[in-house]
């Protein structure tokens, strides 16, 4: 295979109608075998996934980013709630002709992903959650507070807010941050346009209203379940990855120390041996 072939920022963008929306994504890897549907996080479009985890993954599984309804390059509006979100997911993966695929969810991506898994059992083998938290996870409501002060914070440094969001403002935290931007900034051709600021309210809202919604039974998930996640996150507390851990039958847990949201990128040299071993069993 090229270089071009194992690069994701030289993956063009494809995309596929159902229900009159048309998905905007992206594909590496080998055709064969399940595909690892990756969900995004807040705000997020395909260009903010980390190469350094997607490459190495997509070296030995069929990788498949999407950006959801309303999101960069796919048209409509972003729905109001999880799993609105989650329907247009597997409407998505529906539309592609998969009828199983993993789940790889990042924050809210991971959101999507179990609201996916409980609605939409059989389409799912297997679960990674990353630097997320389940439906009614206690601190979830406080995200809008938090998300606002680092974007004034990340305005008035003229940085990413993503440094302060992700990453710990300490010595190990500061350069992992720098290091995982510049990483986004590989990509420079076929960028999708940032999200507008009216989805992105949406979507804050609809992560306050999983917040603040009833507990969701995590007992009937029977797929293998990865949950990973830094010990310090700031915009879903990391004790909710444990809780998650502990109602997840047969779940295994990662905590990854001195780092926040962002852990699995900041350890993305840990986390990918540990998401391949787990997705290769």
């Amino acid at each position: 295979m090229s270089t071009e072939q194992h690069n994701y920022f030289h993956a063009p963008t494809n995309t596929v109608t159902a229900n009159g929306i048309s998905y905007a994504y992206r594909e590496m890897g080998p055709k064969s075998g399940v595909p690892v549907i990756f969900l995004i996080h807040l705000a997020g479009t395909m260009d903010n996934w980390d190469p350094r985890i997607i490459e190495p993954i997509a070296a030995k599984h069929h990788v498949i980013t999407f950006s959801n309804r309303g999101v960069g390059a796919s048209t409509g509006t972003v729905p109001d709630s999880i799993e609105a979100m989650a329907d247009d997911a597997a409407t998505f993966i529906q539309a592609l002709g998969y009828s199983t695929v993993d789940l790889f969810g990042f924050s809210l991506g991971g959101m999507i992903a179990q609201s996916l898994v409980l609605k939409h059992p059989g389409l799912v083998r297997k679960l990674i959650l990353a630097g997320t938290g389940p439906a009614g996870g206690k601190g979830i409501e406080k995200i809008i507070g938090t998300t606002y002060l680092d974007v004034l914070r990340g305005t008035l440094t003229r940085q990413d807010p993503k440094e302060f969001l992700f990453f710990n403002r300490n010595t190990a935290g500061k350069p992992a941050a720098r290091a995982f931007i510049n990483r986004l900034k590989e990509r420079t051709t076929n960028q999708e346009a940032p999200i507008k600021l009216g989805a992105f309210q949406t979507q804050l809202k609809a992560i306050r209203t999983w917040g603040l919604s009833p507990s969701a039974d995590l007992g009937v998930i029977t797929q293998p379940t990865l949950i990973a996640n830094g010990d310090n996150d700031r915009m879903v507390p990391s004790v909710l990855s444990s809780d998650m851990h502990r109602r997840i039958p047969g779940s295994e847990l990662v905590i990854y120390p001195n780092s926040g949201h962002g852990g699995i990128f900041q350890f993305h040299d840990r986390f990918v041996p540990a998401a391949l071993e787990f997705l290769g069993r």
